[in-house]
This record gives C-alpha cells, sequence and structure tokens, in this order.
C-alpha cells in the first residue's frame, strides 16, 4: 500500500479577493503543522492584517487585531510561541515567514517567541534570511496582497480602514 504525500493548502480571503498558500514541510515542519492547526481551529478568522510596509511585507495573525483599539494591534499570541525553524528559504517576493513578538509589553524581542502573527513579502527581503522562518508561499493572490500593501495606514503602519481576513484548509 503505497500512501499519498498530504500537501495542503490555505486560502486567506480578503476583502480585495484571496491569496492562495504553499507550504514547506520539510523546512519547516513544526510551524507548518503550527499554522494549519489554527486555521482549521478557526483562529485567524477575524483577524486583520495590522501591518502594511510598502517594498517590505504585509503581517496579520494577530488575535488582539480582532479589538478596535488599535493600540493593541500587533502584541497579540496564542499564549505560546515556537523555537525558530530556519533555512536556506530566501525571503523572496510572496515568501510566507512568522512574525516575532514581544512576550510581554515593553519586553524586548525574543528570538523564541513566533506564534501566530506571519507576514507576506511584498520584495526579496535577503536581510531576513536565516532570521525568521519562511513556511511557505503565496502562489495565487500576489495581486491581492499588492492590493493590501498599498492601503493608507497610519504612524504604525496599520491600515487605516481593517483588512480583515478569514482562512481554510484544503488538503
Amino acid at each position: 500500500m503505497q500512501f499519498q504525500k498530504i500537501d495542503p493548502r490555505v486560502t486567506i480571503t480578503t476583502p480585495f479577493g484571496e491569496i492562495k498558500i504553499r507550504f514547506y514541510p520539510d523546512d519547516a515542519p513544526r510551524h507548518v503543522e503550527n499554522f494549519i492547526k489554527l486555521v482549521k481551529m478557526g483562529f485567524y478568522n477575524g483577524t486583520t492584517f495590522h501591518r502594511v510596509v510598502p517594498g517590505f511585507i504585509i503581517q496579520g495573525g494577530d488575535p488582539l487585531s480582532k479589538n478596535l483599539d488599535r493600540s493593541l494591534h500587533g502584541s497579540g499570541s496564542p499564549g505560546y510561541w515556537l523555537n525558530p525553524e530556519t533555512s536556506d528559504r530566501p525571503h523572496k517576493r510572496g515568501a510566507i515567514a512568522m512574525a516575532k513578538v514581544p512576550r510581554e509589553s515593553n519586553s524586548t524581542r525574543d528570538f523564541n517567541d513566533s506564534g501566530s502573527q506571519f507576514y507576506i513579502s511584498v520584495a526579496d527581503n535577503s536581510g531576513l534570511d536565516r532570521t525568521y522562518t519562511v513556511f511557505g508561499e503565496v502562489f495565487r493572490g500576489m495581486d491581492v496582497v499588492d492590493t493590501i500593501v498599498a492601503a493608507v495606514r497610519d504612524d504604525c503602519d496599520n491600515p487605516l480602514e481593517r483588512i480583515p481576513m478569514t482562512m481554510v484548509v484544503k488538503e
């Protein structure tokens, strides 16, 4: 009997359209497993892309971004953190990687602190290589990513109009 390798994909639905992601389970198995688990739990549904930086990234996945208090956006987690699984995967345009979030407010950033927040590179960002865990890539929907990164934003790079998301896994 031959087993078929499961190759899940995730679709992120936004007001601007869909972003489709494929994963690198051989390079970052814990991050892929964690992300898919959170998607299946509905964790990301209703969170927003709370940070958009033209020429750099769009970032989302913070459970606190469901709150209208924008000062909280970017500081939330699922209550646990993953150790990095860095590889030689480059931070090319379309790469999806786990963001780092301080474990406590006003704390310094900890290298082992990825939990739920992720970002998508909108340009090649080689300066991030081997520092953040690249665990997948956008294979369809970079036009949607480009629309999101162009959103009007405040001084903290948070879009002035909320950009909520929902996610589903396709196996």
